[in-house]
């Protein structure tokens, strides 16, 4: 009997002060998850960056601000990125926006192609084209369900559309044909542990049903918070309310309701509460680390179980004249394909490394050479001569140190002209190659480029918004609070099971 009420005595422990503090962060946990579950629906809200913390200030156009550039005619260059897309023209750079969507999401931009005297525009939500002399972007649907597109390129007389499943061509008059590539040699149904994960935790493995039960795990999650955070004041408030000697029937019949929902909603969830924090733990480093790599069957049945091989895997593609060889860029690595794309995909030997939020920069250098940049640095990749270089040191690039990303966050890159080559890194922004002077950021790039309502979610979610407050330790924000919402979840349910449910028990019988 006293093991047991020992045991009680640490479970209330465990459930009470930890609890209090892991209850408002399970709330931004479960507010932010809710609306990151549903980005097309709030891509049109946008948060002043000026409400956040310095380093959410955009500054020498870093975090991802511009990802390339190309010119539009002899006077004009346009530039893109997170910020949209931006006409120079000399010293003056002004907005070239008109067309796209409300909100600063729509605006997201991965890459800008000409073609035949028109641009074309792949965000995050659709493709868009802008005629010669047209005041504005035009939406361009497509023959696929998924909007994400990844990039754009020329092969010959045609423009390609990569979306995040499959290769578009365009065959004339805004029709495009859906390309299957076909599957890679030695070809798996496997997909990444990562993918699985994040799938599961934002419950899109399960389509709509799926994500609109991890929303009703958010709910839950505050619903648990709240009722505990009254359960923990209502003795003092109680206190106060007898010394003042004010009746507390009312309070005392409140704080018995509020302690059975209490316990209801939690003992009924709690299995898929510790399953849904325990898979978003490992979706950040450093329990994403040794998963990164790792790969797993599909389960069938779940929105990963596709009959394509390449489904949710496509990130960069382009034509190489000379090779006579598409070469794609792929969460499983680089990947060439025949030009009739009619033969198995074989894996490019001597690979770049890419970081495995994708590669962000894949330009020519010469006619079998490549700039690839990506988190994990800058490389020069030789196709022909099958050989890699680290493009800052010039040597082979290190063996991995176990880190995801490494010192220079590559996130764009463009020829402004033969003299002028700029880079872009997330945190420094612009550098260039021939020490040439930076553009500034004009006050109306800065006006116009709000954060993303979707984007603060995922920022508080991760728990990168309170790296200003703990410098490089906010790393341990996502796994310490998951450890703490499962013990604060076993202990409350240990005290519901050993204490509340035996008495309940005990008074039926």
């Amino acid at each position: 009997m006293k093991r047991k009420n020992k045991l009680l005595k640490l479970f209330r422990k465990l459930h009470k002060w930890p609890g209090v503090i892991i209850a408002f962060l399970a709330i931004l946990f479960a507010l932010s998850g809710i609306v990151m579950n549903h980005r097309s629906v709030v891509s049109s809200i946008d948060i002043n960056r000026n409400w956040l913390p310095s380093d959410y200030q955009y500054k020498n156009w870093n975090l991802a601000a511009v990802r390339g550039g190309l010119p539009v005619d002899s006077a004009n260059f346009i530039f893109y990125g997170n910020i949209g897309v931006w006409k120079k023209n000399g010293n003056t750079i002004a907005d070239f926006n008109t067309g796209f969507p409300e909100g600063i999401d729509k605006r997201k931009i991965y890459k800008v192609e000409k073609f035949r005297n028109t641009l074309f525009a792949a965000t995050h939500f659709g493709l868009y084209e802008r005629k010669t002399g047209s005041e504005k972007w035009q939406h361009i649907p497509l023959p696929t369900k998924e909007t994400r597109l990844t990039d754009l390129f020329i092969k010959q007389d045609t423009l390609m559309v990569m979306s995040r499943h499959h290769l578009l061509k365009s065959v004339g008059n805004h029709q495009f044909e859906v390309i299957q590539l076909p599957r890679p040699v030695d070809y798996e149904r496997k997909t990444g542990l990562f993918n699985t994960l994040w799938e599961l935790h934002s419950g899109e493995l399960f389509g709509l049903a799926g994500k609109l039960f991890v929303d009703l795990l958010g709910l839950v999650t505050i619903l648990l918070s709240v009722t505990g955070l009254l359960h923990f004041f209502f003795p003092k408030i109680a206190k106060r309310r007898r010394k003042k000697l004010k009746d507390n029937s009312k309070l005392t019949a409140t704080r018995k309701l509020n302690l059975r929902w209490h316990n209801v909603v939690g003992y009924t969830f709690i299995v898929f509460l510790i399953l849904n924090t325990t898979a978003g733990m490992f979706l950040r480093p450093p329990l994403l680390i040794p998963i990164a790599n790792s790969k797993v069957g599909l389960i069938p049945g779940t929105h990963l179980d596709d009959p394509n091989p390449w489904f949710d895997k496509l990130r960069r593609g382009t034509w190489n004249e000379t090779l006579k060889s598409y070469i794609i860029s792929t969460s499983d690595g680089f990947y060439l394909a025949n030009e009739g794309l009619s033969q198995t995909l074989k894996k490019a030997s001597a690979q770049p490394p890419v970081s495995v939020m994708g590669c962000n920069v894949l330009e020519p250098l010469s006619p079998t050479s490549y700039l690839v940049g990506s988190f994990s640095g800058l490389f020069i990749w030789d196709l022909k001569s099958q050989f890699v270089l680290d493009a800052f040191s010039q040597k082979p690039p290190q063996a991995s140190s176990g880190r995801p990303i490494s010192d220079h966050l590559i996130t764009g890159y463009f020829e402004f002209s033969k003299n002028a080559h700029y880079l872009f890194d997330y945190s420094l922004g612009m550098q260039n190659f021939e020490n040439m002077p930076n553009w500034e950021m004009p006050n109306e790039v800065l006006q116009k480029s709000p954060i993303s309502l979707w984007n603060t979610a995922l920022e508080v979610h991760t728990g990168r918004i309170f790296e200003h407050l703990f410098g490089p330790f906010y790393i341990l924000y996502v796994p310490l609070s998951g450890l703490c919402l499962i013990m604060v979840l076993v202990s409350g349910f240990m005290i519901w099971w050993k204490a509340y449910r035996k008495k309940r028990l005990k008074k039926a019988n």
